[in-house]
């Protein structure tokens, strides 16, 4: 059967060019006039022309695909840093795949397996609460392509991280409750092998300290902060009686916190100050409104995905310990004033 694929040597006819001519203007090739361009682009759409994606990966040893292994898509943040990531990349004509580990290190090691087999040119990644070592990225490393993480910095090879100064807005957000005449804050913290949750629990303690508070272990709640947890931790504050704020490394965990808090009569802030962490749609919304930490979610997925794509572009370009970190604003609102 004769195949009715419209090729190059097609449009060469039609317009009497030569094929290398064609070739190189739907390539964008600066030899190729801005006028011939355009009469060649345009025959090629009038013919039905459609590019050979898979031949002109072969040529190139690129497949103008990035990965992006993200812990939840439904988290308001993470699906924002993604638009961030895809406005870029579209731009400057990359495709994106994105995958969930959903907090799974399991999940976490099979995605990069398939990205790699997928032959993706680069890889974001926001690790998952679970991962506590790097193995799994090492083959993907040897292959030779750029790995940058994004929200939860790590320190693998000369990969490159953004991400927010966690510690700094952690002690913004405690000290804020300190001035507000809170000295009893109890501190939902994220896994502690994760440097981000890390850094929160630290900005948190050295705010305390600062205010001459003592910090207290048992104030502290470690978990995977989801309003399960949340709740689980809010029956904990009952039982401690003393407890006048809460400092959440999320806000998905605080605002499990505050409803169940209601539910037992504790009125917030004038019993409980809560501060969360992410700025999600819901904390404007609930009742009352949540005080939070605005992160530059859009601008760090561009920023993300522009310094991959440069890394992709530039294989021999020098990124070692590279760290980009940007600047957050804690958002206050009634769940921390009276």
């Amino acid at each position: 059967m004769k195949s009715n694929k419209i090729t190059i040597h097609d449009i060469s006819s039609a317009l009497n060019i030569d094929s290398s001519t064609v070739s190189r203007a739907l390539n964008d090739s600066p030899r190729v006039s801005k006028k011939t361009k355009e009469k060649i682009a345009k025959k090629a759409a009038e013919l039905g022309y459609q590019r050979n994606s898979l031949a002109s990966n072969l040529r190139t040893n690129r497949t103008n695909t990035i990965g992006v292994i993200v812990p939840r898509i439904s988290r308001n943040f993470f699906s924002t840093v993604i638009a961030g990531i895809e406005e870029t990349a579209y731009e400057a004509g990359f495709n994106v795949v994105i995958c969930q580990s959903l907090e799974s290190i399991d999940r976490e090691k099979k995605l990069i397996e398939t990205l790699l087999a997928n032959r993706v040119d680069g890889i974001l990644i926001s690790i998952s609460m679970e991962t506590t070592s790097y193995e799994h990225l090492q083959s993907y490393y040897d292959h030779g392509s750029p790995i940058v993480f994004y929200d939860r910095p790590c320190h693998f090879h000369n990969c490159t991280a953004v991400s927010i100064d966690d510690y700094k807005a952690s002690f913004d957000a405690t000290e804020h409750l300190i001035q507000s005449g809170r000295k009893n804050i109890f501190h939902f913290s994220g896994p502690q092998e994760i440097e981000l949750y890390q850094n929160r629990k630290r900005g948190y303690k050295d705010a305390l300290k600062k205010h001459n508070i003592e910090v207290n272990e048992d104030y502290c709640h470690e978990s995977g902060l989801s309003e399960k947890e949340g709740i689980k931790a809010a029956k904990k504050i009952m039982n401690l009686k003393n407890i006048d704020a809460i400092f959440s490394a999320n806000d998905t965990a605080a605002i499990g916190a505050m409803k169940y808090l209601k539910t037992q009569g504790i009125r917030i802030p004038e019993d409980i100050a809560v501060v969360g962490f992410n700025n999600d749609p819901i904390s404007e919304v609930i009742e009352p409104s949540l005080t939070t930490v605005n992160q530059p979610d859009f601008k760090m997925g561009k920023i993300a995905a522009t310094i991959l794509l440069g890394q992709i572009k530039n294989k021999k370009a020098d990124t070692k310990d590279q760290s980009i970190v940007l600047n957050s604003e804690l958002i206050i609102r009634n769940s921390s004033i009276n």
